[in-house]
């Protein structure tokens, strides 16, 4: 009889440990990946904003060049060595180097 009895509280607590499990593995997934993430993102999104004339600013694609006008979603960038003017939209900016950091 109280074997029986070890047996389904031992039962009731092995499914409550396998569930904890899976919960302690979702809770260090999302603070060693998803909370970084959405720092840079959001570090990221700052940059954007700041973005101005006179920037020197690196495409996604690896373009290099001057930004000569700033729209609300794109930005027109002067590429050297002919000074050809393409215009990107604000996401396809991946770094920018001010003229006071590249001093």
């Amino acid at each position: 009889m109280v074997a029986i009895w070890l047996q389904s509280v031992s039962g009731g607590l092995g499914s409550l440990g396998g569930l904890a499990l899976p919960v302690l593995f979702f809770i260090v997934l999302y603070f060693l990946m998803i909370v970084p993430n959405q720092r840079k993102q959001k570090k990221w999104q700052e940059m954007l904003g700041q973005i101005k004339s006179g920037d020197r600013v690196t495409t996604n694609g690896g373009i290099k060049g001057t930004v000569l006008t700033v729209k609300d979603d794109s930005v027109v960038l002067r590429v050297q060595p002919d000074g050809v003017k393409l215009e990107f939209v604000k996401s396809a900016i991946a770094a920018v180097t001010t003229d006071e950091a590249a001093s």
